[in-house]
């Protein structure tokens, strides 16, 4: 898809994810943070549908802002766009003097506007720069992982962040052929994942190269790093009656958020306590019932929203 279809995408839940928020933001200078701007979708809506609220966004990827700022521009007077990793929350919020916010958005996982762009090197179905850097102006790339790593820490990447059956054959076969010639490219490292998977485990489960490429993007961002500590800094940043949303797209991903939400909605007292004190009684309280899925029909309206994991968390008492 060219560079243009991406504007078009639709963003994924959308309906469900503003209405979720929508109660939290219906006051006078209420403020809504978009952990991950990427194109704006969900923020334009909100902007719209909340005309109180001030917009926060925030991507690690200048080029996304750049877009998203075109994008709300009739809002401009509403909006902060600020170029940041979106567990840098606690430095953003300093930045802004604002003590607490009233909603939190995370779309997690590489955005449509990454995939589309074949040059960052983030899709497996056509040959690019074995790039996947979220932010393209530092740290090192794919092909960075793929020369330099060891064998075995290679496979760990493989195996952890990729649930890859096959990561130490794939791994050895890298090691064996970077000696030949380096890897810039994707085609060859496809090439090489279907010649190290066997014929029957290419059958099932997608592209062959799918648990690879989604191992190298997130050890090259520090993904699950970045989520565990933005987690924990979003429910210290929400307000009382403010609400965090969060959409994640993979198992990795939705155990952090998972976990972090029930240890937030657990009350620490004993349990035989007769009656429990204020200081265990849980912060917060979830607002859904596990983690939603997308319908049938918005699977069909937008397939990235296939695989996504909604999970949200509201603020009933002060920290």
């Amino acid at each position: 898809m060219s560079a243009l279809g991406s504007t078009l995408h639709i963003p994924v839940l959308l309906d469900r994810v503003v209405g979720l928020l929508a109660p939290a933001l219906d006051k006078p200078g209420s403020v809504l943070i978009d952990a991950t701007l990427g194109l704006g979708g969900h923020s334009e809506a909100f902007l719209r549908s909340s005309p109180q609220a001030h917009l926060i966004g925030i991507d690690r990827d200048q080029h996304a802002l750049d877009r998203a700022a075109a994008r709300l521009a009739p809002f401009a007077d509403r909006i902060t766009l600020v170029h940041a990793v979106y567990d840098e929350i606690p430095d953003v919020l300093d930045e802004q003097g604002i003590a607490a916010v009233d909603g939190i958005l995370f779309d997690l996982g590489v955005s449509s506007m990454q995939l589309d762009f074949t040059e960052r090197g983030f899709a497996y179905a056509e040959d690019a720069p074995l790039d996947m850097r979220m932010d393209d102006s530092t740290g090192m790339t794919a092909a960075d992982v793929l020369n330099e790593y060891s064998e075995a820490d290679l496979a760990r990447v493989l195996r952890n962040w990729g649930e890859e059956r096959f990561a130490r054959q794939i791994a050895r076969a890298v090691v064996r052929e970077r000696e030949r010639e380096p890897f810039t490219r994707s085609a060859r490292l496809v090439d090489l994942i279907r010649d190290n998977i066997p014929m029957r485990a290419r059958r099932t489960g997608g592209h062959p190269a799918k648990r690879t490429f989604q191992a190298l993007r997130i050890e090259v961002n520090d993904e699950l790093g970045v989520l565990r500590r933005a987690i924990p800094a979003a429910l210290d940043a929400i307000g009382v009656g403010g609400r965090v949303v969060v959409m994640s797209y993979q198992s990795l991903e939705d155990r952090i958020v998972k976990q972090t939400f029930t240890k937030a909605t657990t009350s620490t007292a004993p349990h035989d306590l007769p009656v429990v004190p204020l200081e265990h009684l849980p912060k917060f309280s979830l607002v859904t019932r596990g983690s939603e899925q997308a319908t049938e029909g918005e699977i069909a309206e937008n397939s990235r929203s296939a695989s996504v994991r909604l999970r949200a968390i509201e603020r009933r008492l002060a920290a």
